[in-house]
Order: structure tokens, then C-alpha cells, then sequence
């Protein structure tokens, strides 16, 4: 039996993208966003939960959303979850489930946008140019 790890949620970020690098400079960003949720209870009054929910992309993905993202972005994110665990300096074990992003894309149902492309990197790291014909 196959099992299937994909998520998509819609939500602002809380905090700026964090950009960084590893010891082998791949590039890494992390940011949190706030996923509401609003419904009304049985005597009509309106309620509102709110999750906070780590994502984390990798490569160019992570470049460009620390380019473009900010604090209040609101984005659509499709990826894996991914639970991670470590122990802290004094000792406590501690657990996050997070989004391992394969795609991040600004919402446009309150916002407009404009698309820049980026230069496509082939395997052996030549820049190639990026050509108009979209499959869509």
C-alpha cells in the first residue's frame, strides 16, 4: 500500500524569511505562517483559531522567497510534512512538525504580483537562458 505526504496550506507570514547557507552552501530559508480559521459557535457568536505552522525551502526556492516574502505575505505552500527532533542544551527532548516546501506562491486574492524569471541552472552549473514557451 502506497502512502501519500502532501500538504497545501494558504496563510501570512508572521516573521521575515530567514535566509542561510550550509557548510556546503546550499541555501536553506526558514519562516512561520499563520493559518486562521473562523466559524461560528451554537449561540451564533464568531470564534477564530489560529495555527502557526513552520516551513522550510531549500536551494532557490529559499533564495527567491527570501527576496520576495516579508512579514504579512500571503502565500501558498505545497510540500511534505517532516517531523524533526533534538535535545536541547539542557537536555530536553523537543519535536516540530514543519512543511519541507517543493512550491511557494503569493496569494492573489487580495494582492497582485508581478513574475520575474529567474535564469534556469543546468547540472553542470552553466546558466542557460529561460525561454517564453509556458506549457500553460
Amino acid at each position: 500500500m502506497a502512502s501519500v505526504n502532501n500538504i497545501t496550506i494558504i496563510g501570512n507570514l508572521t516573521v521575515d524569511p530567514e535566509l542561510r547557507y550550509t557548510p556546503s552552501e546550499t541555501a536553506v530559508c526558514n519562516f512561520r505562517i499563520a493559518v486562521n480559521r473562523k466559524w461560528q459557535d451554537s449561540a451564533g457568536e464568531w470564534c477564530e483559531d489560529v495555527s502557526y505552522i513552520g516551513v522550510t525551502a531549500w536551494k532557490k526556492l529559499a533564495e527567491n522567497c527570501s527576496e520576495s516574502l516579508g512579514k504579512g505575505s500571503r502565500v501558498v505552500v505545497n510540500g511534505r510534512l517532516q517531523m524533526r527532533s533534538w535535545e536541547t542544551q539542557d537536555g530536553q527532548n523537543r519535536s516540530v512538525l514543519e512543511i519541507i516546501a517543493k512550491v511557494v506562491a503569493p496569494s492573489l486574492e487580495w494582492a497582485t504580483t508581478e513574475i520575474i524569471k529567474n535564469l534556469k541552472q543546468e547540472e553542470d552549473n552553466s546558466v542557460v537562458e529561460e525561454t517564453d514557451d509556458l506549457p500553460f
